[in-house]
């Protein structure tokens, strides 16, 4: 039998605990040291896991012990953290974004293949069994053509200060958006405003089209009044209303739509379904803790994650077009 992979966090801060408890939980994973830069947050995984603690990242990344280093720090730190992981030969973990450029992710890439190891994003929705069961309704073409998807991701609470809404918070609808439609958008455009900060954005609206004229909105911003986590699809026969806050429904399957029926005088006339509603049952477990496994099984079995570096590289990419467009008042900006 194996012995557990070994794990190293970096970042003890917002959602670094998280990730400690998931990999302390899993028993193919030994969460055996962490750093952080505020030496009085190590006090809490120093009593919890016994694990070893570090101000200084760089001593982490020597422990010679350490198979896999978890990345949980501020974004404009990943690709520089993310690097020196890969060239002391740990497999990687970065949480979103991968990087602040696709410059920096394409090194990252390249990096990881080049010592041999996993490179994996943590797009943790990507990992979440309802969004699973939105890709295969829309895959299957259980809801007929897509018509226009659109998203809304809020809140009031955890103001950023060095990295705006759209990197920070869009990051999660971006990614699910891919992996639901299995395509890129063609292009993207943005727009949004300061209010808190003169810096950086706190909310900000972003349209997509995809393939096949689907068209996706995402609104992402942390001054809210309300917590609100939910994304509708609509499709040509029938409608998806994804609300990840709901505890009891997930998912809810609308059976509603519009159609052509029969015609009058040359033209066709349309005619309004509105059918039931309906509620499939998943097997929910927690996203993360099926990233982390995921993760460490990669690791183990030498696989290629769901959501590898590419992935993460494709959000990357998109992210960066819509700040193309946030810099240019909402100008459309192509996707190459």
């Amino acid at each position: 039998m194996l012995e557990p992979t070994r794990v190293g966090l970096i970042g003890y801060g917002y959602w670094g605990p998280n990730l400690a408890r998931n990999f302390h939980q899993l028993p193919q994973a030994n969460l055996v040291a962490i750093a952080d830069l505020d030496a009085k947050r190590l006090e809490e995984p120093a009593r919890l896991y016994h694990a070893r603690t570090y101000t200084d990242y760089r001593e982490l990344l020597a422990d010679l012990t350490l198979d896999a280093i978890a990345i949980s720090t501020p974004a404009r730190t990943h690709f520089e953290i993310a690097s020196a992981a890969l060239e002391h030969g740990k497999h990687v973990l970065v949480e979103k974004p991968l990087a602040v450029s696709s410059d920096e992710a394409r090194q990252l890439i390249a990096l990881a293949e080049r010592k041999g190891r996993v490179l994996m994003t943590g797009h943790t929705f990507e990992h979440n069994p309802a969004v699973w069961k939105m890709r295969e309704l829309v895959q299957q073409r259980a809801i007929g053509d897509v018509y226009y998807i659109y998203a809304n991701r809020v809140n009031l609470g955890r103001v950023q200060r060095d990295i705006n809404a759209l990197w920070s918070i869009a990051p999660h609808d971006i990614s699910i958006l891919l992996y639901v439609l299995g395509a890129m958008p063609l292009d993207v455009s943005a727009r949004g405003a300061t209010y808190i900060s003169e810096k950086v954005e706190d909310v900000v609206f972003v349209t997509l089209t995809f393939p096949n004229k689907i068209l996706a909105h995402v609104h992402a911003s942390w001054l809210d009044p309300s917590k609100t986590r939910q994304m509708t699809i609509v499709g040509s026969e029938k409608m998806i209303v994804y609300d990840d806050v709901d505890a009891e429904a997930k998912l809810r399957i609308y059976d509603k739509g519009v159609y052509k029926h029969g015609s009058a005088f040359g033209e066709s006339q349309l005619k309004i379904h509105s059918g039931d509603i309906y509620i499939p049952k998943i097997d929910m477990s927690e996203p993360l803790r099926n990233e982390c496994a995921h993760f460490i099984e990669c690791v183990r079995d030498n696989k290629c994650p769901r959501t590898d570096g590419e992935n993460g590289l494709r959000v990357v990419r998109v992210l960066e077009a819509a700040q193309a467009s946030l810099a240019c008042q909402g100008k459309v900006i192509r996707i190459e």
